[in-house]
């Protein structure tokens, strides 16, 4: 058992004995604890360490069924208490153990290497082995490469330094290795067969960063502890300082700093290796780096293509023989390098060392220079070579010490004189030069496989391995249990079978010529790429067989190489059919890496469902991307058309006939096979007999994309009769994964500007570095958008919302599980955290399903504007709305009305039902649209600037019996009054009409508009409801893009001074003298309403009239028995009771019917849920009341938990953008909440305290609530926002008295006011003007 679990049982409910775990507190050898958090755990069965907590819980788990298997004769009913059951709660138990109750107790994993052939023990700490063993055996053809790219000195320092890495050693050596030269000269090459040798162990980084002196996070791609650090094209020409680079490859103890993550001390134990075309910068002789770096130099010599691809494929079958030979290298020479000194990256970027270089023989002859013999030698040197930036004297005198042994600050010569600053005893083995070396490969060399009719080398070898002869019809004559004969026994050269030992295989080449037949000469082509070994000629005489010993399991090997080669493997009761004509002598070699494993994934055939996918299967044949012949593209191709030809699948690829036709003609030697093939393919489906639709199941989904790690994760919606919990994984997915999940209707959360296009981008072919600064485009740059991509997905949730937000808030308005990864998005992830960012992309997933969930009512919406639209739902609601109004009208002609006259420029004529010139008031006079003070241009009328949008006017104070009107669809109607829209004007008013018939009921009215398009939706109430909702989403949208800046078909570009909310706005004006004039205080005004304290029935009845008039309806919507406006947005009011509404005006307003006597508030101040029911509702408070969200705009939120800690310490923990808080009483672990707020000159990052978070300490509340700390939230926090409440009040009258609970008006206000000669008297002025 696992020495932290002890099983222990218990009695719990009913009598049911329950088996649960009981973690042991103690320093565990079976787990490790790092960063208070799971680490590792020992997977005896695997004999590797594993830091997927999930393997940890299904140990214990197993543990507990074992337990409970052998125990259960002891009791009746018993209840195993698993950790995968979150009802557990032994999870809870669990995540407290390992977070909360365990110290740190780890040690780093993989600091050693492990070969498939290594014997791993527990103390390794090993989570992982290479795909290859150490042993000796062929390097040819690295031997081959390497001597061509790289002269023999050069090449040692590569091979010594992956001998380091082999051995060991490299954790201590303080060297790192900088590949220096041209573009195109083997660099890349060397590095990219390290990164085979070392796959798992190796980390990618960024040199350009180390040598940075302002990024305080350069560390963050060590932070995995990799053996190995590789930049394949850095930079390190202009280092501002070397001290992090030094100590990286001295391997001292340095603070790393994480993103969202505490600082801590780490000892790196990497070694570094570079490529680059620039020279790195040197700044002195005396610099760390010139004792630590070794350069290596190509020889500029070329490999030809053809023989390059040759031995790069040949060299993946010598991994193991590579590394065993390079660290035979290094152990034969281990301190090679101990004083080596790096003179041609001197020289290359080290300007006082070129002149000590220019000045060698003088130095030499004379051993000894004054400083100022050599300082003016200097200045010479520097003018005669342009140098652009000579040194000080003081930094030369300090440099030229490093050339030499001795200095003295006063010297006298042998003829007395007295000399200062004196060098002596000139270094010259600075300046030993090195020979040149290299040759080039010739282009064509002789094959290995060299046929012979010869003794067979197989025939010695498996001579007592059952065999027999084949039959007439080449079958063996009888089954293998009789067989008794040897091969010794047989005539080889006769067609036989031979029972090999299993772990013998045979790469069998059948490659066709350009006549469809075996080609000898190709197949001897392509196996001459392979290691050398034993070969036959098949029996057809034009096939090769290698043979080879497999040092792995044979069982495991996939049958399929490439096309046309097979690896056979001969396991069961398989068995070699053979007849030996020719033969080479080489012994049969081992082999144990390079071939294709079981479990690889062929391109699938199957029936395509979209003509996306048929796109892309075609184009991905088209670039040979499946096949490498034109021939099987085309026969590809052919097949899939065919398929969805007979299938239901509506296509039409028709557009790509001519690609197909060309690509079909550049075939070398099968041309017209192939235009035959393509004159026989469908472009077209077949024209539909019958209506058939498919409906694919809907798959929400999301990416998460890292510079190596592209993460697809989706999960099938959820039914009441099907719950579907299961989230799928695509990690790097291939073109084909992605074009399988395109089959689904998908649904994701802002996709359509986001997740679409990195789907796409991968099914059409891009690795996954390309999609990665794809991703870092289009969010910091919003560009590198596929057009085909927004239609990749059914529907994008963020788009159809009606309320826009981003995800994470959603998860805190809905109370789902909040997860931020902490991890940066651009470092690559190392692959033991791929399951991490993972269960991180799980959350999403299901967050996304919630949230569509929530707001499916939106979603209905969507699907009914798409389908009186004639569209999809994946189209926005902006098109939607376009197509509705205008049709396929791509440029509508639209009207402008000048609003201080009421002339338009409309030459259409408006219908009669719609506008009439009688009906509606266009002018308003006074008007002004000028250019203020501050050079803009203002809406000015009757002294006020109305802005751009709606009008908004307040008089703060305490007011009773105050009417609440409410125009009803102000921007809308504007717009009609306007003829905004000409000719298409009546279809934007029929929208209107429908709201409202269906409002009151009118169902008829509403079917006989648009066509009876209508119609279905208007005989369920549910549905009628669902339609109001749709139409009144696109009328809302309409506004919006009248207003836009971007181009779209409803902007007018005459219309800078926004005439659709000008129009209102004027009006609102308007209305505001007329109320005065009357004797009415008006409160308040805001865009589309007005409130007017102690109105009467009349007043009331006059608003309605005047609107009238403008083509406006007034909706009275509420009376509040009292109200307290204290600014132009914020107000808190009661509803006065229903039935003194109903004898006040003879009927209740609708807010009065439903909430009579309640509160209510508009603005944060008063809606805040602890102020509103403390002061206003008395409704008890509760748990979520007592949480705070918070959001920044930029950076990221974080808690310090520094309250433990000594002053000036800090324990960042990172939260994201958007987070959900509880105030937390001191010396209760709350912490400091904080927001990224910059950089300082040192590099560092600073934080500032987040909006309204200062001078307390927070939690995030999901862990108040889940530890159960409620008693520790700080409501003094709460307490101050209901007082500054009260205060706000207080300001303009007797807070206590309007808050109280009885209904009367005070002393001094009149139950009413009459319509009195005032009154009167304006009115008839109004009638007349």
């Amino acid at each position: 058992m696992i020495d932290f679990l002890f099983i222990a049982r218990r009695t719990g409910k009913h009598g049911v004995i329950e088996i649960y775990p009981k973690l042991i507190i103690k320093h565990s050898k079976d787990l490790m604890i790092r960063g208070g958090d799971f680490y590792a755990i020992w997977l005896q069965e695997r004999g590797l360490w594993s830091t997927d907590e999930q393997d940890a819980l299904q140990l214990i788990d197993r543990e507990l069924d074992n337990y409970a298997d052998a125990h259960k004769a002891d009791f009746d009913n018993y209840r195993v208490l698993h950790m995968w059951d979150a009802e557990s709660g032994m999870i809870d138990i669990w995540h407290r153990y390992c977070q909360r109750q365990m110290r740190d107790s780890f040690v780093m994993l993989d600091e050693k290497l492990i070969f498939s052939n290594t014997d791993v023990k527990k103390e390794d700490y090993a989570s992982k082995r290479l795909p290859y063993p150490l042993e000796q055996g062929s390097i040819k053809a690295w031997n081959e490469l390497m001597s061509v790219l790289y002269a023999p000195d050069e090449r040692m320092k590569i091979e010594w330094a992956i001998g380091a890495i082999v051995n060991g050693d490299s954790k201590k050596i303080q060297k790192f290795m900088v590949m220096y030269g041209a573009p195109g000269t083997g660099k890349s090459t060397v590095i990219n067969i390290i990164q085979k040798l070392f796959a798992g162990y190796y980390s990618a980084f960024d040199a350009k960063v180390l040598g940075s002196s302002s990024n305080a996070f350069a560390l963050e791609a060590f932070k995995a502890n990799p053996l190995i650090a590789i930049q394949h094209d850095g930079d390190l020409s202009r280092i501002e300082d070397n001290t992090r680079i030094n100590s990286l490859v001295s391997h001292e103890s340095m603070t790393v700093n994480e993103k969202f993550k505490s600082a801590y001390e780490n000892r790196f134990k990497c070694f570094l290796i570079l490529g680059t075309n620039n020279p790195v910068r040197i700044t002195n002789a005396k610099s760390g780096i010139v004792r630590r770096l070794i350069d290596v130099e190509p020889t500029g010599n070329k490999v030809p293509a053809k023989k390059y691809e040759e031995l790069i494929s040949q060299i993946d079958f010598e991994l193991g023989a590579i590394a065993w030979y390079c660290r035979n290298v290094y152990e034969n020479n281990k301190h090679a390098y101990d004083d080596y000194i790096p003179i041609r990256m001197l020289s290359a970027s080290n300007d006082m060392y070129n002149f000590m270089e220019d000045s060698y023989y003088v130095f030499k002859k004379e051993d000894g220079v004054s400083l100022q013999v050599a300082w003016e030698m200097y200045k010479n040197f520097c003018t005669s070579t342009n140098v652009p930036y000579m040194s000080s004297r003081r930094v030369f005198k300090e440099e030229l010490m490093n050339y030499f042994r001795d200095y003295k600050e006063r010297v006298n010569t042998d003829s007395g004189e007295r000399i200062r600053s004196y060098y002596s005893g000139f270094k010259t083995e600075k300046f030993e030069k090195k020979s040149d070396f290299g040759a080039s490969i010739p282009e064509k060399a002789k094959s290995w496989v060299d046929f012979k009719v010869q003794h067979s080398v197989l025939d010695d070898i498996c001579k007592d391995c059952p065999a027999q002869y084949a039959n007439e019809t080449g079958t063996p004559t009888q089954k293998w249990e009789k067989v008794k004969t040897k091969l010794a026994d047989l005539d080889t050269s006769r067609l036989h079978y031979v029972k090999v030992p299993e772990n013998h295989i045979v790469i069998d080449f059948d490659i066709p010529g350009d006549d469809g037949k075996k080609s000898f000469e190709r197949n001897l082509e392509a196996a001459s790429k392979w290691p050398k070994t034993y070969a036959e000629l098949s029996k057809s005489g034009a096939g090769i067989h290698l043979h080879y010993i497999y040092s792995g399991d044979a069982s495991k090997l996939s049958r399929i190489y490439d096309e046309h080669i097979e690896v056979k493997v001969f396991t069961g009761k398989s068995s070699l059919r053979r007849k030996l004509s020719k033969c080479n002598d080489i012994p049969v070699a081992p082999i144990s890496s390079g071939l294709p494993m079981k479990g690889e994934k062929m391109v699938s055939t199957d029936r395509v469902q979209s003509e996306k996918a048929l796109r892309v299967l075609i184009m991905r044949n088209l670039n040979k991307e499946i096949h490498p012949y034109t021939k099987p593209s085309i026969d590809f191709i052919y097949k899939i058309l065919e398929d969805a030809y007979n299938s239901d699948l509506t296509y039409d690829v028709d557009d790509m006939r001519n690609s197909i036709l060309g690509f079909a003609a550049s075939s070398t030697n099968q041309a017209d096979a192939c235009l035959k093939i393509v004159s026989k393919m469908h472009f077209k489906s077949k024209e539909p007999t019958a209506v058939v639709t498919y409906e694919a199941p809907i798959v929400f989904f999301d990416c998460e994309v890292f510079p190596n790690l592209l993460l697809v994760n989706w999960k099938f919606q959820s039914t009441p009769d099907k719950e579907e919990p299961t989230v799928y994984r695509l990690i790097n997915p291939s073109a084909d994964d992605i074009a399988k999940l395109a089959q689904y209707r998908l649904i994701g959360f802002n996709n359509r500007k986001y997740d679409n296009h990195i789907l796409y981008a991968r099914m059409i072919g891009w690795s996954v570095e390309a999609i990665y600064n794809l991703s870092q485009q289009i969010i910091n740059e919003r560009t590198g958008f596929f057009g085909e991509a927004y239609n990749f997905s059914y529907t994008d949730i963020y788009d159809f919302s009606a309320k826009k937000q981003s995800l994470k808030k959603f998860e805190i308005e809905l109370g789902i599980h909040h997860q931020e990864l902490g991890l940066p998005w651009d470092q690559p992830v190392p692959e033991e955290k791929w399951e991490e960012v993972a269960r991180y992309c799980d959350n999403d997933v299901l967050a996304t399903e919630a949230v569509f969930n929530a707001r499916h009512a939106d979603f209905v919406a969507r699907e009914i504007l798409a389908d009186v639209a004639g569209m999809t739902v994946n189209d926005t609601t902006n098109s939607l709305t376009t197509r509705i109004i205008f049709g396929k009208e791509k440029n509508p002609r639209l009207v402008y009305t000048d609003l201080a006259t009421g002339e338009s420029d409309d030459l259409i004529e408006v219908e009669p039902d719609i506008l009439t010139k009688n009906t509606y008031l266009n002018a308003f006079p006074g008007y002004e649209w000028v250019k203020g003070e501050d050079g803009r241009m203002h809406n000015m009328f009757r002294g006020t600037d109305l802005g751009l949008g709606g009008y908004v006017y307040a008089e703060p104070g305490m007011y009773w019996n105050v009417a609440l009107l409410d125009v009803a669809s102000l921007h809308p109607h504007s717009a009609v009054a306007l003829n905004y829209f000409g000719e298409y004007t009546k279809n934007f008013n029929d929208l209107m009409d429908v709201r409202i018939y269906v409002k009151h009921k009118e169902y008829d009215k509403a079917k006989k508009l648009f066509n009876g398009k209508l119609a279905k939706y208007l005989d369920d109430p549910k549905q009628a409801k669902a339609l109001s909702q749709a139409l009144k989403i696109a009328i809302n949208s309409v506004y919006g893009l009248t207003s836009a800046t971007f181009e779209n078909p409803f902007r007018n570009r005459k219309n800078a001074n926004n005439i659709v909310a000008l129009r209102g706005a004027l009006f609102m004006r308007t209305l505001q003298d007329e109320v005065q004039q009357r004797g009415f205080v008006v409160a308040h005004i805001k865009t589309d309403s007005i409130k007017i304290p102690d109105a009467t029935p009349e007043i009331i009845d006059f608003c309605m009239k005047f609107a009238e008039k403008y083509g406006y309806t007034f909706e009275h919507e509420a009376t509040y028995e009292k109200m307290c406006l204290v600014n132009d947005a914020v107000y808190i009011a009661r509803y006065l009771d229903a039935d003194q509404c109903q004898t006040q005006y003879g009927y209740m307003p609708e807010k009065n019917e439903e909430h009579g006597r309640e509160w209510t508030a508009t603005g944060t101040q008063f809606q805040i849920p602890y102020v509103f029911k403390t002061l206003f509702s008395h409704e008890p408070v509760v748990f979520a009341d007592l949480c705070q969200t918070k959001t920044v705009s930029k950076g990221a939120i974080y808690l310090d938990k520094n309250e433990d800690l000594p002053e000036g310490e800090h324990k960042y923990i990172f939260v994201g953008r958007v987070g959900s808080f509880c105030p937390i009483k001191p010396g209760c672990g709350g912490a400091v909440l904080l927001r990224e707020s910059g950089v300082n000159d040192a590099g560092e990052k600073t934080y500032a305290a987040v909006g309204g978070s200062k001078g307390y300490r927070w939690l995030e509340s999901e862990m108040v609530h889940e530890l159960q700390m409620e008693k520790d939230i700080d409501r003094s926090y709460f307490d101050k926002m209901a007082d500054d409440a009260a205060d706000a009040i207080a300001k303009y009258g007797d807070y206590e008295l309007f808050v109280a609970d009885d209904a009367g008006m005070p002393p001094w206000q009149k139950p009413d006011m009459p319509w009195d000669d005032v009154q009167d008297e304006a009115a008839r002025n109004f009638e007349v003007r």
